[in-house]
């Protein structure tokens, strides 16, 4: 009998175990956003970054480069955002340190944040988005308020994990189902920066007819990096996130001028607000977002309409933005007025006062001063549908 040699079957390297490294609290906005803080480069001074899977990048607010002399310089680079397109500047070989992590050999662009720290009442000094996602497993847990940082590598996920499969150029673009009008499959991105709960494309509604008829939609102005942009809010009938049905959900309309979205191949996007229902674990070199549902999941969605926006100027919060024929024109609120108190709270919070106008239907008594002179007014709070 001819004696064959012994074969071996081709060895497969597994890939190492994903090694837990660090573990920090955050700070949640309005809508879900995510605020991280860090210190940059060898500047001592704790800085505010939102973490947004809806950037293809890391950034550094202008006025924060420019009040520690932070090196920029001009770049071919631009910024797609919902108010248009714009170059920015570039700041090369930077180091980002979060509690128990520094993240080194980092390339930033300089962006004007200003308008979002109005918005926020907190000084928004940069977006931290796929330049450091693509290096870590991130996992975030909104029933502790902490993310947790690992190496790359085979994971273990929670029992009852869904994982999502997305497409990822830098962004994770997730394909899934909506329904109002009529039922559609198409993609849209995940967006952990934005707080709201679903926005579509104008430009897909119109070509899908894809919103019922008899829905009603308000105007709203809402603001984004680079910018103010007319927009309307209604509510759709559902929308599907792997197997978990949201049904009744807010929904902006953007009329997409500059195409952020990249529509066609892309008809809206889902935001942190529905994100938020569940803890969600980003391995961006597996290609996956796995999600389990929280203690949030059930949360009721904000359905409130004022007609109007808060911003923090300096140390004083002032209405602006009225549209016609809202509550607050109706009110008889004006551009201009400052608050000084909203239903008896007068801790001159942003935050908390916008919290209090997510009652639907009640009545608020607002306090404002106007020209020098204080004024009680009432403001009924509406729907969005």
């Amino acid at each position: 009998m001819l004696a064959l040699p012994m074969l071996k079957a081709q060895e497969v390297k597994p890939e190492n175990q994903a090694q837990f490294i660090t573990k920090f609290r955050f700070y949640q906005l309005i809508g879900g956003i995510i605020i991280i803080r860090g210190t940059f480069n060898d500047i001592p001074d704790t800085l505010n970054f939102i973490l947004d899977t809806g950037s293809g990048a890391i950034s550094i607010d202008s006025a924060t480069a420019a009040e520690f002399k932070i090196p920029n310089f001009p770049s071919q680079m631009t910024v797609n955002g919902i108010a248009g397109i714009k170059k920015v500047n570039h700041s090369l070989h930077n180091t980002l340190h979060l509690p128990g992590l520094t993240v080194d050999s980092l390339n930033f662009f300089v962006n004007d944040y200003s308008l979002l720290s109005s918005v926020y009442g907190l000084k928004i000094d940069g977006v931290i988005g796929y330049s450091f996602l693509k290096r870590y497993i991130v996992a975030i847990n909104y029933d502790s308020l902490q993310i947790s940082v690992y190496s790359n590598g085979t994971f273990n996920y929670a029992k009852g994990t869904t994982m999502l499969r997305p497409v990822f150029t830098a962004l994770p673009i997730l394909p899934m189902p909506a329904k109002d009008r009529r039922s559609v499959f198409t993609n849209f991105y995940l967006d952990t920066g934005a707080g709201l709960c679903f926005l579509l494309s104008k430009k897909f509604i119109e070509d899908s007819t894809f919103l019922k008829k008899k829905r009603k939609p308000v105007g709203i102005l809402v603001q984004g990096p680079g910018g103010k942009r007319q927009m309307q809010v209604t509510v759709i009938k559902k929308i599907k996130v792997g197997p978990f049905v949201f049904r009744k959900v807010p929904t902006n309309i953007l009329d997409d001028e500059f195409n952020a979205l990249s529509y066609p191949f892309i008809g809206g996007l889902v935001g942190n607000d529905i994100l938020r229902r569940f803890n969600v674990v980003l391995n961006y070199k597996a290609r996956v977002i796995a999600i389990k549902p929280n203690s949030h999941f059930q949360d009721s969605y904000d359905y409130s309409y004022t007609g109007m926006n808060l911003y923090m100027e300096g140390d004083r919060i002032v209405i602006d933005d009225i549209v016609k024929g809202s509550p607050a024109d109706k009110a008889e609120l004006k551009e201009g007025d400052i608050i000084l108190a909203v239903n008896n709270n007068m801790t001159n919070d942003i935050s908390s006062y916008k919290n209090s106008m997510q009652n639907v239907g009640a009545v608020i008594p607002i306090i404002i001063s106007r020209n020098g002179e204080i004024f009680a007014k009432r403001i009924r709070i509406g729907r969005i549908y």
